[in-house]
Order: structure tokens, then C-alpha cells, then sequence
């Protein structure tokens, strides 16, 4: 019994047809516009790159931009077939590639779907990149004079102030790592020196932090040194002054901020796959209907059309039965092929061969 089946007339025939190849130069637009969304998280990716690690949630504009790219020529393809296909004579070109055409669009809906979810689920993997990435920027932040380095100040500086947030975590994370280069630090101090030598690598440590911690809206002085000394300042109590420094970290502040973007774009995504997967079901309607207007020999006459022509229990089952046996008959192939376990010319050969061994009159 056929799975959701539609009879159709000539005339409904063609408005489908007509309506099939609209709809697919649609899919070739929301094709252009994966690329283009691809593109845009890739440059917002490399603006704040050398504060991310490497991982897989880098893959995520080049897997928008290749099924955009592949959504683009799918959809050309099918708008071509569509816009013939109303017509018997026209749907004979097609016919043949029309099975494998469904068939393969159908696999490349799952990959739309694919993209989709990993929008979603990036989360994890982005928090470890960026925890890990902004880990490696404070600890190099004072490197200005050194190659490969020297702007990773200058990043971490912009990110902060552009952000609104501090350190890692917090603020406190700048206590825990040397964030001023030995060049501006005068060695001959005694201060200096019990504090090198206070710490075991030899860092100079403090509770302090860079400039761009300080909040702009802050009625008072931004204090960033001695920050947890309350008799080094007049009127201050670090545990309740929440206005002098940004008290959210830097990775909470970028993985929202990039939590957001994907989150839109794997919406985005998922809106398309559901166009993709309706436009995919109307060409199957009108590849069955014009295939039994072929089989019926009249052309202005009315024909069913479905999604399986059998049911989904019996469509399986078949397609396992198909894949079954070609896994047979290449088993088959093997065991009946004549090169297999045939001996040589001299292994057949034998040596002493008696006249009644070879049945030959003596």
C-alpha cells in the first residue's frame, strides 16, 4: 500500500512542476546565505583567534560553507528538472537520473541536520578553546619584545575593554601569573627582589591588573594595584566595590557572545533543512505521478502519486533484501572465480603418472 499518496491531474501536475522550481531557486538562495553565514563565524572566529586553542570547533564555517556550496548546486539541478518535468516527453531525459537525484538529496538533508545540531552542541568544545586559548594569552601578555607574541597585549587589552569583563574567570586570575615584563621592573628594589624570590618559578607576582580591567563607569580612581589591600586606599573595601574593576571573566563574556551567534545560525540552519526536506517531497510527488503517466501511455490523463510505494515496513525490508544479496553475490564472485585455488602447471604435472592412473590403453 502506497505511503501518502496524491492523485494529480495534468494541470496539477504543472502548477507543482512550476511551484518545484520556484522553491528551488529559493534553496539556491538559502544556499548563498549558508556561505555567507559561514564566512561571517569564520572572520568573527579569526578576529580573536590567538586567544582560542585549537579545535574542532574551527571545522564549524567550513562545514557551513561546503553545504551551502552543495546546497547551491543540488537545487540548480533540481530547478532544471523540475521546470521539465511536467512534460512527459521532457521527464524522459530525466527519469533515470531522477531516483539517485531524490535518493542523494535525501542523504544531504541529514547533513543539513547534521549542521544544525553541532551549532547547538559546539558549546562544551568552544568553553575548553577558549579557556584554554585566554590560559595561554595572560601568561604571554607580558611578552611585548618577543616574536610571534608581542600582540597578544594589545588582544588581550581590546578584548577586555571592548567586553566589559577581566582576566579568565575573574579578576583574580591576573594574581596568579607575571603580567609586567622584567624590562619595567627595578631589579636593584629590595621590594622587587623579596618578591621574585617569594616565589618558587622566580615570577613577580602580585594583586594587581592591567589597565583594561578598569571600569569606565567607576565614580573613583581605578584601582588595579594592591587590590585587596584596603589600608593602601582611603574609602575602599574590595568585597563590596563592584564598580571599580569588571568582575565577569573573559570566557564567560566570549562564550556567550559566540554561544549566541551559533545558536541564531543553527536555527537558521534548521529552518532550511525543513524547506529542503519539503521541496525533496515534492519532487518525489512529481517524479511518481509523471512515472505512471508513462506507464498509463496518455499524458493528459490523471496519475497517482506518492512518497513509497510500498509501506515503510516492506520499503526497509526490501532494502535490506537488496543489500543482503549484493553482499552475496560478491561472495559468490569470489568463491566461483576460476583463478582461485587453481594449481599451477607444474603442481599439476605429476612426476610418476602410471598408464592406469591416466586410464589410457596400454
Amino acid at each position: 500500500m502506497a505511503v501518502l499518496k496524491v492523485t494529480f491531474t495534468k494541470t496539477k501536475r504543472g502548477k507543482l512542476a512550476q511551484a518545484l522550481w520556484l522553491l528551488n531557486w529559493v534553496s539556491v538562495v538559502t544556499g548563498f546565505l549558508l556561505i555567507s553565514l559561514g564566512l561571517f563565524l569564520k572572520a568573527e572566529i579569526q578576529k580573536r583567534r590567538e586567544l582560542m586553542s585549537e579545535r574542532e570547533v574551527h571545522a564549524v564555517p567550513s562545514v557551513l560553507i561546503a553545504v551551502g556550496l552543495a546546497t547551491c548546486c543540488i537545487n540548480f539541478l533540481g530547478g532544471k528538472m523540475c521546470v521539465e518535468g511536467a512534460d512527459a516527453a521532457a521527464f524522459l531525459r530525466w527519469k533515470l537520473l531522477m531516483p539517485p537525484y531524490i535518493a542523494g538529496t535525501f542523504c544531504f538533508t541529514f547533513c543539513l541536520l547534521a549542521g544544525a545540531l553541532l551549532c547547538h552542541a559546539v558549546r562544551g568544545q568552544l568553553e575548553e578553546s577558549l579557556s584554554q586559548g585566554l590560559r595561554d594569552a595572560m601568561r604571554y601578555y607580558k611578552d611585548t619584545d618577543a616574536p610571534g607574541r608581542c600582540f597578544l597585549k594589545r588582544s588581550v587589552d581590546v578584548l577586555q575593554m571592548q567586553f566589559q569583563c577581566c582576566g579568565n574567570a575573574g579578576f583574580r586570575d591576573w594574581f596568579q601569573v607575571q603580567w609586567i615584563s622584567n624590562r619595567f621592573l627595578d631589579l636593584s628594589r629590595a621590594e622587587v627582589k623579596d618578591r621574585l624570590r617569594s616565589n618558587v618559578e622566580g615570577k613577580y607576582l602580585m594583586d594587581g591588573v592591567p589597565f583594561s580591567c578598569c571600569n569606565l563607569n567607576s565614580p573613583r580612581p581605578c584601582i588595579q594595584h594592591q587590590i585587596t589591600n584596603n589600608s593602601a586606599h582611603f574609602n575602599y573595601d574590595h568585597r563590596t566595590d563592584e564598580l571599580n574593576l569588571w568582575r565577569r571573566g573573559c570566557r564567560q563574556a566570549l562564550l556567550d557572545y559566540y554561544t549566541q551567534i551559533m545558536r541564531s545560525i543553527g536555527s537558521i540552519v534548521l529552518l532550511i533543512w525543513l524547506f529542503e526536506l519539503s521541496v525533496l517531497t515534492g519532487v518525489r510527488y512529481l517524479q511518481t505521478s509523471m512515472e505512471n503517466v508513462l506507464r498509463q501511455g496518455d499524458p493528459e490523463s490523471e496519475s497517482d502519486g506518492w512518497l513509497l510505494e510500498n509501506s515503510f515496513a516492506e520499503t526497509a525490508r526490501y532494502n535490506f533484501n537488496i543489500i543482503k544479496n549484493l553482499g552475496k553475490c560478491h561472495q559468490g564472485d569470489e568463491e566461483d572465480d576460476p583463478n582461485i585455488n587453481v594449481p599451477t602447471s607444474a603442481q599439476s604435472r605429476p612426476e610418476n603418472v602410471s598408464s592406469k592412473q591416466m586410464n589410457l590403453p596400454i
